[in-house]
């Protein structure tokens, strides 16, 4: 028998355990399913990994308390794993002590997130579509306040340099060596007993919304789309890329959704309650139709990436979780809170790798769509 992702599984079929239930201010944000399977691909004890969750969960819920204690100074956040401590970077010292109130650790930082932000949209601008190969994309980085280009190692050339100097006009522009690979979109012909097929495309589902569900854009342009039976599944109502890597279906033939993600039978399937959006520096695990679940850590936010031949994916979110084509469009979650759709990434699921996600609140924001939680 075939396996459905989380959209098109029928309720009363999926084994969720008892353990997946919400969780509360004392319940770190997985089931025991997934510490399982994080346990495996981080080598870690099932100690050691219980309580990265627990510190990390501590983490996530007080980001929203913190960041309003830094105010105006607010200079980006993340998760310090050596600490096991959420860190809020402050651009003044007049928020210092109101921010550590809360439990937080704080660290000078020169630009504040909006100030740092601007000046990355400044250069996705002056970036254009003609972006050389060798540079696999760009972001923030709020301990330096500056923008990082992402360059393959051994392919730096005067295209490179030309292509810097030209985005530097908007700030201060760091360039840091990368995998020699460059990242792609991680869609596939054709294969059998997988989630959904667009003409020759396989993709995966990412998350059930009411209607539907959102996966990535890159997998379609409109029209049909069958499910892993061969049969009519539903139609593109949305989609959109490059600039974003969404798209949302609108089900219907029989098909319904249910709020769940496949575990593949590597981990338990999970229940999806909500979508909080998780800091760097914590862990995240990501199901797709091809190499299935996989975990790894959430490295860094508001990327651009370059697929080449001018595809820029603006505003991703970076993981080291590996992932391989036909992996498009799946499910990136941490616990039970729905954090993204899988597009591209470079490397695969033997030797390793990094792949990107688009941010999923943005996607149920662009398209008024509603989360189907449990």
């Amino acid at each position: 028998m075939k396996v459905l992702v989380a959209a098109v599984l029928v309720a009363g079929a999926l084994g969720v355990p008892a353990q997946a239930v919400a969780a509360g201010n004392d319940q770190p944000l997985t089931v025991a399913g997934q510490a399982t399977a994080m346990q495996k691909d981080f080598g870690l004890t099932e100690q050691q990994m219980n309580d990265r969750l627990k510190f990390e969960t501590d983490a996530a819920k007080l980001l929203p308390t913190a960041q309003k204690a830094a105010g105006a100074e607010f200079g980006g956040a993340w998760y310090d794993a050596a600490k096991q401590k959420l860190v809020i970077g402050l651009t003044g010292s007049s928020r210092a002590t109101a921010v550590q109130a809360t439990g937080a650790d704080t660290i000078a930082v020169p630009k504040t997130a909006a100030v740092l932000d601007k000046q990355k949209a400044a250069v996705d601008k002056l970036a254009g579509k003609a972006v050389p190969a060798a540079v696999s994309g760009w972001s923030t980085d709020a301990k330096t306040g500056s923008v990082v280009v992402n360059v393959q190692a051994g392919k730096r050339s005067q295209a490179v340099n030309a292509f810097v100097a030209k985005i530097a006009k908007a700030g201060t522009v760091t360039v840091r060596e990368v995998a020699a690979q460059a990242p792609q979109t991680f869609a596939a012909g054709t294969v059998g007993g997988d989630p959904f097929y667009v003409d020759n495309i396989r993709c995966s589902i990412g998350f059930s919304v009411y209607g539907g569900y959102v996966t990535a854009g890159h997998c379609g342009r409109g029209g049909r789309v069958r499910g892993w039976d061969g049969s009519d599944q539903g139609d593109f109502r949305g989609w959109s890329f490059p600039g974003n890597d969404y798209a949302w279906v609108a089900t219907g033939y029989g098909w319904w959704t249910v709020p769940v993600v496949i575990g593949w039978g590597q981990t338990s399937d999970s229940l999806v309650r909500g979508s909080w959006e998780a800091p760097i520096g914590t862990s995240v695990c990501r199901s797709g139709s091809t190499s299935h679940w996989h975990c790894g850590t959430v490295t860094g936010k508001n990327e651009t990436v370059n697929y080449g031949n001018g595809q820029l994916f603006y505003g991703a979110t970076k993981t080291n979780v590996c992932a391989e084509p036909g992996d498009s469009g799946g499910s990136f979650i941490t616990g039970d809170q729905a954090q993204g759709v899988t597009s591209g990434g470079w490397g695969n699921c033997s030797s390793g790798g990094e792949t990107w996600f688009q941010p999923v609140n943005e996607i149920l924001q662009a398209y008024g769509l509603t989360l189907h939680t449990a």
